[in-house]
């Protein structure tokens, strides 16, 4: 069983979205104000976060510093109105000096050490600390600072944590104590920073839902806008597209005095004006093409009694003198070139008056080009020619008017035996799943890149000077193209001066099927070889016809 593959959601999303700003004016507009404005509102949300946050910060650091002060002055006049003496009375101080900080500082995190580096005496009473696991907060670096400068507040941001381990921002201050009898002491106060810290949270959460709201609104209000103007627009291109593939008729609807009703107005003017000129161009086709066809049909009458005067002439001219038996012979040639171009140019007219019809069926294109080269063998004979079919084999049959591919094979037999210089011409048949292509090579003087882009042009020859054995009327190949179109087909060349040409027609092998490649190169694999005395090589190609 064949694996078939996975389509993820996320990528026909991401598809979808680049389909969707490849092809919509009004979704990529909207999409780029939606983020530049988002770009906008975070730069300034990140602004206002951080000042406010500053602000938050600074505000409770002054409340701080104050409060540490106050707390740390009532202390040190606690124990400096003190005449405790030992051991018992020093500590009992210390304790209401902790007392009465935690009361004035409104924080239950103090701690009280001592300056290390003094005298020891037996009523120093002990460190002590609530800060419980967060003691290590109080860094090597404030300590230093607190010791080393009496009288002076210094502070310092940490992280503090409560008994369940849950940690929240914070300050420590500290400064110093003078105790009687027992020295200097360090004093910590932690403060929290919890209310600030949801303040903050409160506030950003708040500039996050007004600046989502906000964008919203902007996006709204962009579609919304940009909905007025893309309509008319999208209008507009969808009127041109109509008026491009022929409908004449459409306008675009005129409102209002603005711009967009003077794109209307001038849409419509040139639209009025190309109606007005396409259809006087359709009147003077279909003109040219009815005289074309008139003049085409009425001079039958006369050449068919020209024809057969001119038979009955032929057929006696053995019985003329020599210049009137001349004369009877030119006449009789040019009475069937004259019925040739008759039948060109009414077969041209059908087409540019769109009237023909193709009368498909089931072919074998191998059997065409058999037919075609039996018909051309006397004529390449005699120009010393060799015609040669190569049909490796394959799907070879197609859906085709055989009438018409017959005349291109005609058409271009008879081209390369007049331009092949007495060398062999190719026929050869290929097909694949899709198509089935017939090409004719010849190996004479071959065309500029000039010539060949003339080639398909009506009445146009390479070398008007260059004297036709073939009673050709220079439509011919004209009419191989329009035939080869009207099959949904393809006819190409290929020509390189002194290596010959290769014509290529390539056909769908079932009607109105597309096909992306022919199964026949070209330029052929041959193309710039020096030796073309036998082409074909000594290849088995099934078809070989010599």
């Amino acid at each position: 069983m064949a694996a078939r593959p996975v389509s993820y959601g996320g990528r026909t999303l991401l598809h979808r979205v680049a389909v969707l700003w490849r092809s919509s004016l009004q979704f990529r507009t909207v999409g780029i104000t939606v983020v530049l404005s988002g770009l906008a509102i975070l730069l300034v949300g990140v602004y206002m976060s951080v000042s406010i946050g500053n602000d938050l910060f600074q505000s409770r650091l002054n409340q701080v510093l104050l409060d540490s002060n106050r707390a740390t002055n009532a202390a040190q006049g606690v124990l400096d109105s003190s005449d405790a003496a030992d051991r018992v009375q020093v500590q009992a101080l210390m304790g209401s000096a902790r007392t009465l900080i935690s009361a004035t500082s409104s924080s239950r995190l103090i701690a009280v050490l001592r300056v290390p580096g003094q005298e020891g005496s037996s009523v120093v009473p002990q460190d002590s600390s609530t800060f419980g696991a967060s003691t290590d907060v109080i860094s090597d670096q404030l300590r230093a600072a607190v010791r080393e400068n009496t009288g002076e507040q210094f502070w310092q941001s940490v992280t503090l944590s409560n008994d369940d381990g849950e940690q929240y921002p914070g300050i420590v201050v500290g400064s110093q104590l003078s105790v009687p009898v027992a020295g200097r002491y360090e004093l910590y106060i932690g403060y929290s920073l919890q209310d600030a810290e949801a303040t903050l949270l409160f506030v950003q959460g708040t500039l996050g839902i007004a600046a989502l709201a906000l964008m919203l609104l902007i996006g709204a209000v962009t579609w919304i806008v940009v909905r007025f103007v893309v309509t008319p627009i999208r209008v507009a291109a969808e009127m041109s597209q109509r008026l491009a593939a022929g409908e004449l008729e459409v306008r675009i609807p005129e409102k209002g005095e603005d711009v967009i009703a003077t794109l209307a107005r001038s849409f419509n003017g040139m639209a009025n004006a190309l109606q007005s000129q396409i259809k006087e161009l359709a009147d003077l086709s279909e003109v040219q093409q009815r005289f074309v066809s008139d003049v085409s049909h009425e001079l039958r009458t006369p050449l068919t009694t020209i024809r057969l005067a001119g038979d009955v002439l032929y057929d006696q001219r053995a019985g003329f003198a020599p210049a009137t038996a001349r004369t009877a012979e030119l006449l009789h040639t040019q009475v069937e070139r004259f019925e040739l171009l008759l039948g060109d140019l009414l077969e041209i007219s059908r087409y540019d008056a769109g009237s023909v019809q193709v009368e498909a069926e089931p072919t074998n294109l191998v059997h065409l080009a058999e037919d075609a080269i039996d018909s051309m063998r006397s004529l390449a004979e005699s120009k010393g020619s060799e015609l040669h079919l190569v049909a490796p084999g394959g799907h070879l049959n197609a859906d085709v008017d055989p009438r018409r591919i017959r005349r291109i094979l005609h058409n271009l037999i008879g081209n390369a035996i007049e331009h092949g210089e007495g060398k062999p011409v190719v026929v050869a048949v290929d097909s694949n799943a899709n198509a089935v292509a017939l090409s004719v090579r010849d190996y004479g003087l071959g065309m500029s890149k000039t010539d060949v882009e003339h080639v398909f042009d009506r009445f146009w020859r390479a070398d008007p000077s260059r004297q036709r054995t073939i009673g050709g009327t220079g439509l011919g190949l004209a009419i191989s193209l329009e035939d080869a179109t009207v099959h949904g087909g393809v006819l190409e060349v290929w020509s390189g001066e002194g290596q010959g040409s290769s014509f290529r027609l390539t056909l769908p092998r079932r009607a109105g099927e597309p096909f992306t490649d022919s199964p026949i190169p070209l330029p052929p694999d041959d193309a710039g070889a020096a030796d073309y005395e036998n082409p074909i090589g000594d290849q088995d190609s099934g078809g070989n016809h010599g």
